[in-house]
This record gives C-alpha cells, structure tokens and sequence, in this order.
C-alpha cells in the first residue's frame, strides 16, 4: 500500500529503491506534511486576528452608538468634535471635522507623492542603468525606514520654519506652528518610497517585445515610457496611489505632532487640524476609564477609518482585476 502511494505520488518505482532511500521518500513526504500544517496553521491564524481585531473594534463602536447621548446621524453630519466636553450631547460627536482633517492631510500628501513617485518609478524602470539602479531604488526606500516620530519632529523643526517665513514674510499671510500643510509635506516624503517601489516593479514586469515594436515604429524613450510602459502598467500603478493615499489616512505620529489637535471644519491647510489617528493618541494618552464615552469613542473613530481604509482597498482591487493586463 505504502508503495503504491509513493509511486503515485512521486512517480518513482518503489521496487526499485532501496531501504534506505525508501526512508528518505518517508522522511521527505513527512516533511512535506509539518510545512504544508504550518503555512496552514499561519493562514488560519492571520484570519482569527482580522476577526479578533474587527470583534473587538466595532463591539466597542456598538456600545458607543447604543448610547442615549449618541445619535448616529449627528455623528456623520455635525461639524462639532468635542467628545471630552464637560456636558455630554450627540451634538458634540460630529466625527466630520476629524474626516475633513485626515482626507485633506491625505489629498496634499498624494499630490506630492503621485507625481514624484511615479516620475522616480519612470527614470529607474526606463532611464537608469543596472548599476544606477542598484544604488537609487534602496536609497529612495531608506526613507520608508525613517520612524515616523522622526518626521513628525522634522516638520515642526525644519519643514514648519520654511514654511511660516515664507507665507508671512513673501506673501503675507498668517501661519501657525502646527499645520495641515507641513504635516502634508512629510506624509507625502514618508509614503513616495511605496509609490516609486510598486510602480517601478509594475512596469519592469511588462515585457521587453512591447517596448521593442514601440522602438521599431519610432517612438522615442520617453514616448515608450509614457504612452506604452504606463499604460500597461497601468493597474499595479493606480494599486500603488490607493495603497500609498492608504497610508497616508492611517499615518498616526508625523500628523499628532504637526498637525495639532484642533478639530475644525476648514480647507485652509495653513491651519491647525486633527485627523482621526490624532484624536485616537490623544484620548490614549489621557484617563479615559476603560467603558466610558470617552474611550467608546476612540473606537468609533478607529471603525470609521477602518471603513474608509477597507473601502479603497475594495476600489484597489476592483482597479485591479479590471485593467489587469496579462502577458505570455
């Protein structure tokens, strides 16, 4: 029986082996089954941690809604985010001027991000030689590596500065120390290394013929690089804008410190703001007694960006899967 299994398994005539290489064929097909338990047990376990992480957030979110002081409603349209008030009230749980805050920190970094990232992904994908590349691709991604913490202290103490002698001594304006727009700035520096290295990995993946016929009928470099490798490229590069933006709305130190904690319903990004993730380390820090309102609400928060992030991955891959190009 057991020869008969291993010959269908292996294809290998068991009459013809010898003991000892018959324990080898056992010892390898028991190997075989511990790794294929163990990427299983792995596989299984990073399913029960997703559902453990979404239990414990929206049970926490729920209790924060079933609450008298709460109104759903008020909650997705009031422009006024004062959870820690002295006097509780749904008008005060207007979660908008948090989301406005997040989105437009997220907008101006990926402003920055897109087009430097995908112009670094072009030049290393297209332009640079071997030996270039070599050293420009984990030059660029050591930025990935800085703690965010250190960002956050590079925008009040370097970005921040520029910034504020440039609006109110060149233009005139007024600017505070804490910012949308410096907090921006470094967010889109933190995430250009996952635009660059998903695009460029992208585009290196379409094949040399498309590139050759483009070259054959005339086109020049940066005609191929443009108007054939992007284009072809195209899903994994909209893949690295929704992951990078992704990002950049969960992005938690660099904006505490520079963006300030001030909720507010504004556009201006030379004011202080507070995105979702700030709210979430400022009540952290604080004494909010575990089952409180106040500490309900950072689950709250945390469910509704967990909604918005799981919301663009969903478009990510639906991007994905519909302009996916496949080459033989």
């Amino acid at each position: 029986m057991l020869s008969q299994l291993l010959r269908k398994q292996t294809g290998v005539n068991t009459q013809l082996l010898t003991a000892a290489q018959m324990s080898n064929l056992r010892q390898r097909k028991s190997a075989d089954k511990l790794v294929h338990s163990i990427v299983f047990l792995c596989a299984i376990l990073g399913i029960f941690v997703t559902i453990g992480i979404i239990f414990s957030l929206f049970s926490e979110t729920i209790g924060f809604f079933a609450r008298p002081e709460v109104n759903l409603w008020d909650y997705f349209t009031g422009t006024d985010w004062r959870p820690l008030a002295s006097e509780v009230k749904s008008t005060n749980f207007g979660v908008r001027p948090l989301i406005r805050g997040t989105m437009m920190i997220a907008l101006i970094s990926g402003a920055i991000a897109i087009p430097l990232g995908l112009g670094s992904a072009i030049f290393l994908s297209e332009y640079a030689s071997s030996k270039l590349r070599k050293v420009l691709k984990p030059a660029i991604e050591i930025l990935a590596g800085i703690p965010t913490v250190v960002y956050g202290y590079f925008a009040i103490s370097f970005v921040t500065p520029l910034l504020k002698t440039f609006v109110e001594e060149t233009l005139g304006g007024r600017m505070g120390f804490f910012n949308a727009l410096s907090a921006a700035i470094v967010v889109g520096i933190m995430i250009i290394p996952m635009v660059t290295s998903i695009s460029e990995d992208a585009m290196r993946s379409v094949p040399r013929s498309l590139r050759e016929g483009a070259y054959a009928l005339g086109a020049t470099k940066f005609e191929v690089a443009t108007k054939v490798v992007v284009p072809a490229a195209l899903s994994g590069i909209i893949s690295a804008f929704i992951i990078a933006i992704s990002r950049a709305i969960g992005e938690t130190m660099a904006v505490t410190i520079a963006a300030g904690a001030t909720p507010r319903m504004t556009l201006n990004p030379l004011d202080s703001v507070q995105t979702m993730t700030a709210f979430i380390v400022q009540v952290s820090f604080g004494d909010a007694p575990q089952g409180t309102i106040n500490s309900q609400s950072i689950f709250a928060v945390g469910a509704t960006l967990f909604s918005m992030t799981f919301l663009m991955n969903i478009i990510s891959n639906r991007i994905l899967n519909k302009f996916r190009e496949v080459y033989e």
